[in-house]
């Protein structure tokens, strides 16, 4: 196994703040009146508890396999989008938040008690988010954002990716389904513009970059459901492979072209108008509140109290230790001249390490991801006492989303395994990638990172397979890009550890970058210009990156902070059980204790350290 060193984990500033998490705040308020107790009472709880949530977000409910039986109908609908929805849906987290705090928890197991604390946290984050009085504010998900509709945000983008590879259509009931869900997509249009159109009348408007590239988009968008386009083709493709006889062409034409399209229409019309007033101040400190709002994401992404100026120091000081690993390995490929950041930009013109463009390239990326997992799935077993399947699929991103989109992103399939968990590539253009950084792009996303974790989270109870954390997901992923190397992904390729390093340091970048725009008040270019500069990255990724932290803000802080959490707690873990010890226990003790806030991660190892030394 190779042996390298650790990115430093014990800093002060970041110690000290986590010690001081917030992950569990407490409403005022709330029931403290102990309800009954027992195991299956709070089994039943937590049941109820996910069913709730799922009900506001249907889609959930298909993405995780859950929609059948006697929550069958949850397959034909789409939630409700508009301001009094997400009034109905705060309402429903308040009262849920209540009844698990007064549940009486004396006597049960420690892995119920810990979804109970999973539950306290997601839902006291999000009820305080959704206080604030704008935005799209996630219930255990990631995506912070106070612009429900912009260039990576809004249901233009999300419903027709979900409709084509997540809602499935085995019969005609699936069929019927997929069309009452496009009767209800002008809804869920129609109250995100109400909703756009509220923020922008209390002074809320985004910046002028970002609405163009959501106008481009969602003008594109607009072209494709004005002849039918893809939600209908899907439909009709799916249903001709599946035998499935019916009008299915006739009657999704006629809502995609008659009634989405005008839905659509009515957005372009008002982000056009927001266009008109909009600056190019990239922060969320320029919007109305925008300082709370700052603080409230940084808390939902990290889990933890760490402050922007703290975020800001610890990714300057974690990206100087990781540029002091690169530069030997730089210097014994004869890159020798300039900054680590300089001599990135070198190697990343060396033809040796390209892609071929267009159509060709693309289809060499698509079968070096392949080889790469084929490679990773084999490890595991060296990793993991328990393996999961990894069942999972790549697909490229749909190319009228590539222009806003990160470069890759991936999570799990459905509960019962059903629908593969998904890694998208964003082919844009071949030039994204390179074979020195492809690799860890696809242990981050697939195997032992997103699907892979996700895959022992979908075996807990259901709420815990809904509930996710930012800084426990992120951080899961890069610790898993760490796990690769550590595995031997990249011993005979010293430009692919390169390519791993160069994406640790990205994200010690983000978190100087996601404070300085937000907080310390830094320009898009200046943004830009601070990853190629200091780690040599791409005009055309770094670019995209930028203007998704502008749309996101605070959810690129919570990758390094919560890698450095489970580095910290790996490294607490051998130091307690000694010659006891045994990675693949380590590793299986965090999955098997599902995806958490960062005080909670600990208690879970804190209890596999204790059962261990029993």
């Amino acid at each position: 196994m190779h042996k390298i060193i650790d990115i430093p984990f014990s800093r002060r500033t970041f110690i000290g703040a986590l010690g001081a998490s917030t992950a569990l705040t407490v409403l005022p308020g709330c029931a403290t009146t102990a309800m009954p107790g027992g195991q299956p009472a709070a089994e039943a709880l937590l049941d109820d508890i996910a069913w709730n949530l799922l009900r506001h977000e249907p889609t959930r409910a298909t993405s995780l396999g859950v929609d059948t039986g006697a929550h069958a109908a949850l397959r034909g609908q789409l939630g409700d989008a508009s301001p009094q929805g997400q009034d109905a849906y705060a309402a429903t987290l308040r009262a849920d938040l209540a009844r698990a705090r007064a549940f009486d928890k004396t006597g049960l197991d420690p892995a119920t008690r810990t979804s109970f604390e999973v539950v306290e946290s997601a839902y006291a984050t999000a009820i305080d988010g959704m206080a604030l009085p704008y935005g799209s504010i996630p219930v255990g998900s990631w995506r912070t954002a106070p612009y429900a509709v912009i260039q990576n945000v809004g249901a233009y983008i999300d419903l027709p990716r979900f409709m084509d590879s997540d809602h499935p259509i085995a019969d005609e009931g699936d069929a019927e389904a997929y069309i009452s869900r496009l009767q209800e997509m002008p809804g869920v249009l129609y109250g995100e513009l109400e909703r756009i159109i509220n923020a922008r009348e209390m002074g809320v408007v985004p910046p002028d970059f970002l609405l163009d590239k959501a106008i481009a988009q969602m003008t594109a968008q607009i072209a494709d459901a004005r002849s039918g386009g893809a939600m209908v083709e899907s439909l009709v493709r799916r249903t001709r492979e599946a035998g499935i006889a019916g009008n299915w062409e006739a009657r999704a034409t006629r809502i995609v072209t008659g009634d989405i399209a005008p839905a659509l229409e009515a957005q372009l019309a008002e982000l056009q108008r927001e266009r008109a007033v909009a600056d190019s101040d990239p922060g969320i400190w320029s919007q109305p509140r925008g300082d709370e709002w700052y603080d409230w994401s940084l808390r939902s992404s990290t889990t933890t109290s760490l402050s922007p100026d703290e975020i800001h120091e610890l990714g300057l000081s974690t990206l100087n230790d990781i540029h002091a690993q690169m530069d030997p390995i730089l210097r014994d490929i004869g890159y020798t001249d300039g900054s680590v950041g300089d001599r990135m930009t070198a190697l990343s013109e060396d033809p040796r390490f390209k892609f071929a463009a267009g159509d060709p390239g693309r289809a060499q990326i698509m079968s070096f991801i392949e080889d790469r997992i084929a490679w990773i799935r084999a490890q595991m077993p060296r990793a993991f006492r328990e393996v999961a399947a990894g069942n999972l699929e790549v697909r490229r991103l749909p190319p009228a989303e590539e222009p806003g989109a990160p470069t890759a992103y991936g999570g799990a399939g459905s509960v019962d395994g059903t629908a593969p968990g998904k890694m998208w590539i964003n082919l844009l253009t071949t030039d994204l990638h390179r074979k020195y950084d492809l690799p860890t792009l696809v242990h981050h996303e697939t195997i032992p990172g997103h699907v892979w974790e996700g895959e022992y989270s979908n075996q807990l109870p259901l709420i815990r397979s809904i509930l996710a954390f930012n800084s426990f997901s992120e951080g899961w992923a890069l610790y898993a890009e760490q796990l690769a190397d550590e595995l031997g992904a990249y011993d005979e390729n010293p430009t692919w550890r390169l390519g791993y390093l160069q994406a640790a340091a990205f994200r010690a970048c983000r978190l100087v970058v996601d404070t300085g725009l937000h907080h310390k008040r830094w320009g898009r270019e200046q943004s830009v210009r601070f990853f190629m500069d200091q780690n040599g990255n791409k005009r055309d990724e770094v670019a995209s990156e930028v203007d998704r932290y502008c749309s996101w803000p605070g959810q690129a802080t919570g990758y390094m902070v919560g890698k450095l959490e489970i580095l910290r707690q790996r490294a607490a873990a051998k130091a307690a059980l000694g010659g006891s010890y045994d990675l693949r226990d380590f590793n299986q003790a965090v999955v098997n204790g599902g995806n958490a806030p960062l005080d909670v991660l600990a208690a879970n190892v804190g209890r596999y350290v204790t059962d261990t030394q029993a």
